[in-house]
């Protein structure tokens, strides 16, 4: 059978292009879901956060997160305020997500999407 991938994030996301490119080049199919246009519900997030951590979901390092107020930024010290906070402003969760066969990978690397994805195809 073969593996039905999920790509999640936002398509105007440097990385998310370069992740597109690399399982298009690869010839890897692939469902994109775009944080934005497609929306993020309660569920989706939390099988995210099932899977990888709200932790490492949480993007630190990012635009979004440097705008937020200090009261925000503390309110994500905890699970439920992180998720709150990544349902209200999704551009603030770490991209990309890949999703295969109920396992996960975050961020994109070519090494590592070549061992998640069986090798280079």
């Amino acid at each position: 059978m073969k593996t039905t991938y999920s790509l999640y994030g936002i398509k105007n996301c440097d990385t998310i292009k370069k992740a597109r490119r690399w399982l298009e080049e690869h010839q890897i199919d692939y469902r994109f879901h775009d944080y934005r246009a497609d929306g993020l519900d309660d569920q989706l997030l939390q099988q995210l956060i099932d899977g990888l951590g709200w932790e490492p979901l949480l993007n630190t390092r990012g635009t979004t997160w440097r705008k937020l107020t200090d009261d925000q930024k503390a309110a994500a010290a905890t699970e439920a305020g992180a998720k709150t906070l990544m349902l209200e402003q999704p551009s603030i969760i770490k991209r990309p997500v890949l999703v295969a066969d109920g396992k996960m990978l975050l961020g994109f690397s070519v090494d590592n999407y070549q061992q998640f994805t069986g090798g280079d195809k």
